[in-house]
């Protein structure tokens, strides 16, 4: 097992008690869905396989690069389906699980934080941080890495701002690892994670299905739609 980046170890308290919170949260779907009257060995076994996914986990430039955080708050998703897969639990239970643990995770959250983040995300001066990050990322410094264009709107366009990923973090660790039929559980929480931010995320491709790019496009989400949380992929 290789060493575990120190960026990633000074953060190792706060990712260990994300991932404690998440499977206590995922308690009674593993009970109701996997017929399991005592989920501790489990959890033990999926902390086990997240050990091992944090000493996999590529580093990326640490505070230098955004996409530091979504390796450090998505990848233990990949623990949970390693073990259930290795369980024999059909993926659509895996994904079920995944989808509404990390769901409920992020709702417990206050709302006004949620909305708070997801105006900051919208705003201007983040639009301007993002640029910047994209700039950098086409640099690939660490090959490990996402590469993505900002992406401003032409007339007509019904969204603020796009974010094309030409290379995906994730499916390069997916590639490396044998865990290519896992990605579609990262790729069903962007939806929530906007959404619970009052954000609305349009996306038609994703890398893990083939395409060239992921196209993300956001706007601020419409009264009617603060109800629901989840869109299909």
């Amino acid at each position: 097992m290789t060493a575990l980046h120190p960026y990633y170890q000074a953060h190792r308290p706060a990712m260990d008690a994300l991932m404690r919170q998440r499977l206590d949260l995922a308690d009674g779907l593993l009970r109701d869905r996997l017929e399991l009257t005592d989920t501790a060995a489990l959890k033990q076994e999926i902390m086990g396989e997240f050990e091992i996914v944090l000493h996999q986990m590529p580093y990326v430039g640490g505070a230098e690069s955004r996409m530091t955080d979504f390796f450090m708050r998505f990848l233990g998703l990949m623990a949970i389906g390693r073990v259930l897969r290795r369980r024999g639990v059909p993926f659509d239970v895996i994904s079920d699980i995944t989808l509404e643990t990390f769901t409920a995770q992020l709702l417990a959250t206050p709302e006004a934080d949620r909305l708070e983040a997801g105006r900051q995300f919208m705003s201007p001066e983040n639009r301007t941080a993002l640029r910047k990050q994209a700039d950098w990322s086409r640099k690939q410094t660490y090959p490990a890495d996402f590469v993505y264009d900002l992406v401003e709107p032409s007339p007509g366009d019904n969204f603020e701002f796009g974010i094309d990923y030409r290379a995906c973090g994730f499916c390069k660790f997916a590639a490396q690892h044998g865990d290519k039929d896992l990605l579609p559980l990262i790729c069903a929480t962007d939806f929530a994670s906007y959404a619970t931010r009052g954000i609305h995320l349009e996306r038609t491709q994703t890398i893990a299905g083939g395409a060239t790019h992921c196209n993300f496009r956001f706007s601020r989400r419409l009264p009617e739609e603060s109800s629901s949380v989840a869109e299909p992929d």
